[in-house]
């Protein structure tokens, strides 16, 4: 289960004078409330407007804004749509706590004199994005490291691992990705990468989805210590040959002590 998305009110706005039939795309993220809108031209006199989303099977009306009959929210949609601009000129609805089901193509009309029906469709883009995880472990050898980073979300997100020094690569780069049941897309990316002797490196994770949403985590790479390493292990080797030659020599002197010192057997 992913993390909760806190909820946002996020204004999306599309403007026109719909003079004829237009066309507009955008995004926003699991979780927050979108705002369409739209302005009919000041000359053309509305006396109604009604907003609509498509469907495969024909058309659902989501909410109308009527001169006589005022304002009114079809029951499917009620606590989820609700209209903010009060007008048939300027109109906008809100919808509340998006989900991948609100995704599609919304329809606004107004019926206008003397021109009639003017419309404009919106398709709205709902996206998710996780954070991302971000993981370093040791490879077979000291001189790399193994850097894999991971992240969740809907359409599958870019992953991307950056570092600062131009003389460091990374090397057997692979990329796995992962189609979950909710209609997320789990991307993985793994690199080996040599490791500096003189400092320390910071890897980068870069996610992202479309309409510019980006996460970024980073970690510190320790430098190798090859001389500290030798050297630690010359003092080890060398305690215990001391250690082993003290033995032998109070061995040694022991066995010297007790034969020169026993009892030597008299004849009679």
């Amino acid at each position: 289960m992913g993390p909760m998305i806190k909820k946002h009110t996020l204004v999306l706005s599309f403007r026109s004078k719909l003079c004829d039939t237009s066309t507009e795309e955008c995004g926003r993220s699991c979780g927050r409330a979108g705002l369409l809108k739209l302005s009919a031209d000041s000359n053309q006199r509305s006396s109604q407007v009604t907003w609509q989303k498509i469907l495969p099977d024909g058309e659902r009306t989501v909410a109308t804004d009527n001169l006589h009959f005022g304002q009114r929210v079809d029951p499917y949609f009620s606590g989820k749509v609700e209209f903010r601009d009060a007008g048939l000129q300027n109109t906008s609805i809100l919808i509340r706590n998006l989900t991948e089901q609100d995704e599609g193509r919304y329809r606004c009309m107004f019926n206008t004199y003397p021109d009639g029906a003017l419309t404009a469709t919106i398709c709205l883009n709902v996206h998710e994005l996780h954070e991302p995880v971000l993981h370093v472990r040791e490879s077979n050898s000291s001189e790399e490291v193994v850097v894999s980073c991971s992240a969740t979300g809907r359409p599958a997100p870019t992953v991307t691992i950056t570092l600062p020094h131009q003389d460091l690569n990374f090397f057997h780069n692979s990329s796995v990705s992962v189609r979950n049941n909710n209609s997320t897309v789990t991307v993985t990316k793994t690199a080996v990468l040599s490791r500096r002797h003189d400092n320390s490196t910071q890897v980068t994770c870069t996610v992202g989805v479309a309409y510019g949403v980006h996460k970024e985590v980073f970690k510190m790479i320790p430098e190798v210590k090859k001389s500290g390493v030798n050297s630690s292990s010359r003092s080890r080797t060398s305690i215990i040959i001391l250690s082993a030659l003290t033995t032998c020599g109070i061995i040694t002197a022991v066995v010297f002590l007790w034969r020169r010192h026993k009892p030597q057997n008299r004849s009679i």
